[in-house]
């Protein structure tokens, strides 16, 4: 595949993932190759790729003579994802706590101020996964981090599914925790912090 068509694929696959995570793209539904590439102008190549990656995602099941299509979820899959998100992103903080510096966690802060100005879910899973990103990304781990930001993928689409009808908000006192934990180099204890925010099942509004 050549690096144009990496490009695309790219391209082609978060806009995918937008439209599922909102969704707009139900569950069940079959993703066709030809329509997408129509739809993108491209060619078969980077679709393929782009399907794969909505796959690693967790947004997409290929199935044998049915193509590919949206997946869709269950309690148990929402568990797993928390329980993995649980144990990775406090390797990655472990890893990334020698690295912290006082811009990072001060970034981190306002981040997490602008989350709780947010007018609606969308935007305060950006300033939420932002946040997690701050904190995270010094432990220097690439493979660990893009592992975490796909399960932070399948969390949004969770996430979006059950603020349907109504938007407020919260006050994330985790987060304000982990920085205070981390401000004070307790590392173990911002640790511990992260993966009871994170494998809290259901609390809807501040993973």
């Amino acid at each position: 595949m050549t690096s144009k068509d990496e490009t695309i694929a790219a391209r082609i696959s978060r806009a995918l993932a937008e439209r599922i995570i909102a969704g707009t793209i139900a569950p069940g539904t079959r993703l066709r190759q030809d329509h997408v590439a129509a739809e993108f102008g491209a060619s078969h190549v980077p679709v393929r790729e782009a399907f794969r990656r909505l796959e690693a995602q967790g947004l997409a099941i290929s199935e044998p003579r049915r193509g590919v299509r949206v997946a869709g979820f269950s309690l148990d899959e929402i568990r797993e994802v928390a329980e993995m998100r649980a144990a990775l992103e406090v390797l990655a903080l472990r890893n990334a706590v020698p690295h912290l510096t006082k811009a990072v966690l001060d970034e981190a802060e306002e981040v997490n101020r602008a989350g709780e100005r947010a007018k609606d879910v969308e935007s305060w899973e950006d300033t939420n996964r932002t946040f997690h990103r701050l904190i995270l990304t010094p432990c220097g781990m690439p493979r660990l981090l893009k592992t975490i930001d796909d399960l932070h993928t399948a969390s949004a689409r969770f996430l979006f599914s059950g603020w349907r009808a109504e938007w407020e908000a919260p006050t994330d006192r985790d987060h304000k925790a982990i920085l205070a934990a981390l401000r004070a180099g307790d590392g173990e204890m911002a640790a511990s912090v992260l993966a009871r925010h994170v494998q809290w099942p259901g609390h809807k509004g501040r993973k």
